[in-house]
C-alpha cells in the first residue's frame, strides 16, 4: 500500500475516538442535532480514509496487475469494490 501505513492507523484512531464520543453522547443524552452532526462528521473521515485507500489499491495492486498481464481481472474486481464502497 502506497499511503503511509502510520498515517492510516493515525486516521483510523481519530475516527475510533470520533465513534466513542458518538456513543457517549447518546449514553447521556445529548441534543439529536449535535449527535447527527457528529455522525456526519465520522461518515465524512470514513469516506475519506477509504477515497485514500482506494487510490492506493488503483495506484499500486491495479498498476502491477494491468502490467502483469492481467488486467481485465483486476478491472472487474475494481469496478465490484467500487459498487460496494458507494453503497
Amino acid at each position: 500500500m502506497k499511503s503511509d501505513k502510520s498515517t492510516l492507523i493515525s486516521r483510523l484512531n481519530r475516527i475510533e475516538g470520533q465513534i466513542r464520543g458518538i456513543k457517549n453522547m447518546v449514553e447521556n443524552d445529548k441534543y439529536c442535532v449535535d449527535v447527527l452532526i457528529q455522525i456526519a462528521a465520522a461518515k465524512s473521515a470514513l469516506n475519506s480514509l477509504g477515497a485514500v485507500i482506494l487510490e492506493s489499491h488503483i495506484q499500486g495492486c491495479v498498476k502491477n496487475a494491468i502490467d502483469s498481464g492481467k488486467g481485465d481481472e483486476i478491472i472487474n474486481e475494481l469496478a465490484e469494490v467500487i459498487k460496494k464502497y458507494m453503497k
